[in-house]
């Protein structure tokens, strides 16, 4: 362990999100507050107070320039350094996810709503509609697709070019695992036991048959595609980790199998794709050679 530091926020810790460039991290609690870490110096930069309400997503943008934050029906942009750029008008609920594209937009989601803002300025560049509650989502690595988890356990997604928009059902479970290759062309999906992945190659995945990836015995929890290639992981409700590798003739062939102490809720590949960190329901950390 490198450093630890507790009662950092009052009722306890909600999100966290690391600096994808230098040796910061940001963490927010139920107290209210954003406190930005230099983990190299082992203390605190800046403390953003935003008052009452609990800070459940925090997102840095790709290059590191701007931090996302979401208190109920609100967002927040900062500077890395932590001096607020903008904040959003209400949303139609919480906010329930932030993620970044690649053009330093922000896409949000809310009941029935995924909203595109401009990182710099916060006006809304693009509304995608569509009535129901977004658990989770994922944009694809060229930002044209935005892909929705929901509620009724479907899965939503729109091109954004287009802003056509289609619906993959069939799950038993709230899909709220979702992950796509480094080339944007296959999407890897929870809401069973099952690792279902989809090909947008071409004109699918409309009118194509998944892929189904069978090992796990219980939900998937987590699902994370290397950075590089087409390595899988895969998490599941009973703590079991499972590689998988996408280019094997044998579709469903596990490269290993290993597990955690209790159901995976994250994993993270290191930047290199040399290793692979799994965390679990009750805060442990396990990181395996790749």
């Amino acid at each position: 362990m490198k450093w630890s530091q507790g009662q950092v926020h009052e009722g306890g810790i909600l999100s966290t999100a690391i600096h994808p460039l230098i040796d910061r991290f940001a963490t927010g609690g139920q107290d209210g507050k954003i406190i930005i870490w230099n983990t190299q110096q082992k203390k605190k930069e800046k403390v953003i107070d935003l008052g009452d309400g609990w800070i459940e997503n925090l997102s840095w943008s790709q290059d590191g320039e701007m931090l996302a934050i979401s208190r109920s029906r609100t967002i927040y942009v900062y500077t890395k350094e932590g001096n607020e750029m903008w904040q959003s008008d209400s949303h139609n609920s919480t906010v329930s996810n932030l993620a970044w594209s690649i053009e330093k937009e922000l896409a949000t989601t809310c009941y029935g709503r995924v909203s595109f803002f401009d990182g710099i300025s916060g006006k809304i560049k693009q509304k995608l509609e569509w009535k129901g509650s977004l658990v989770s989502m994922v944009l694809s690595p060229n930002s044209d697709i935005v892909v929705c988890g929901s509620q009724d356990n479907t899965i939503h997604f729109w091109r954004r070019s287009t802003e056509q928009d289609s619906m993959m059902s069939g799950y038993p479970l709230k899909p709220s695992a979702l992950s796509f290759d480094e080339t944007g062309s296959y999407l890897a999906t929870g809401g069973s036991e099952e690792v279902t992945v989809w090909s947008f190659k071409g004109n699918g995945p409309e009118g194509t048959s998944p892929l189904s990836l069978k090992l796990h015995s219980k939900p998937i929890t987590s699902l994370a595609f290397s950075n590089r290639g087409m390595n899988l992981a895969s998490g599941s409700r009973d703590g079991v980790v499972v590689l998988w590798d996408l280019k094997s003739e044998n579709e469903e062939s596990g490269l290993s199998e290993t597990s955690v102490s209790d159901s995976v809720s994250k994993l993270y590949w290191r930047q290199d794709d040399k290793a692979l960190a799994g965390l679990d329901r009750h805060g442990g950390v396990t990181v395996w050679r790749v």
